[in-house]
């Protein structure tokens, strides 16, 4: 369950440091369920710390993070899986000596309801009918767009209600980034909740319901897709103008 206003994620007033560095000073965001949210900002601003946090793999120093209604800041990463948060990190992380099938099979270790996998099976290959064509070819052959549509379908795969997405279009030509971007929306749009973390803001922001800034692990704009695409200083910074 969401909390009344449909409150998917909140954080406040969250600092993460590491030793005596502090990558997040003060952050809070919210994202609603069924939405797109996307942070944006320069390389060394905090956006994946944030992303780390959220899943359990870096430590909180203070504030409080909660998922439908319940507290994270003491839960394990593995139980903020099986929570239903699912991440896609940066570099996407897939096994290179698996196969696609057996990707795919290692993450759904925290389901319970196996009854429905050769479903999800279906759904993903639907979504990324190249990843049906290579389910035998080991993963580590793909081509880097493949590998990052892999990354997404492992996740996809875990069932959860909210999905991490960490540079998606990252390395990728700009054909293969329209595809993950439509991609994003389609997932979103079969009720995937979204925070999404993507260097090539104009896209992100087209796609996104609503956006947060971030510079130097502090959040400096926030506001609705379209106001952040056309507020100037957001344009000067991180649109070409």
């Amino acid at each position: 369950m969401t909390s009344n206003n449909g409150t998917l994620l909140s954080i406040q007033d969250l600092h993460v440091a590491y030793g005596n560095i502090l990558a997040l000073q003060g952050i809070s965001v919210e994202v609603r369920e069924g939405e797109i949210v996307t942070l944006i900002g320069a390389n060394g601003a905090g956006k994946s710390t944030l992303l780390r946090a959220i899943s359990g793999i870096v430590p909180i120093r203070s504030g409080r993070i909660t998922f439908s209604g319940s507290d994270l800041n003491a839960v394990p990463a593995h139980r903020i899986v099986e929570m239903g948060v699912a991440h896609v990190p940066e570099g996407r992380g897939i096994f290179a000596n698996l196969t696609v099938l057996e990707n795919l099979k290692l993450s759904t270790w925290s389901r319970r309801d196996r009854t429905n996998l050769q479903r999800d099976y279906q759904r993903v290959f639907e979504i990324f009918p190249r990843l049906a064509e290579r389910q035998n070819q080991l993963a580590g052959t793909l081509s880097g767009g493949e590998q990052q549509m892999l990354a997404v379908a492992r996740a996809l795969m875990t069932r959860g209600r909210l999905m991490l997405l960490d540079e998606p279009s990252m390395g990728l030509a700009p054909v293969l980034v329209r595809e993950i971007f439509e991609t994003v929306r389609e997932i979103n749009a079969a009720g995937t909740t979204i925070l999404l973390v993507e260097q090539n803001a104009r896209q992100a922001l087209k796609l996104a319901h609503r956006g947060y800034v971030l510079e130097t692990g502090r959040i400096t704009v926030a506001g609705n897709a379209k106001e952040l695409l056309d507020d100037p200083a957001v344009k000067g910074a991180y649109l070409g103008g």
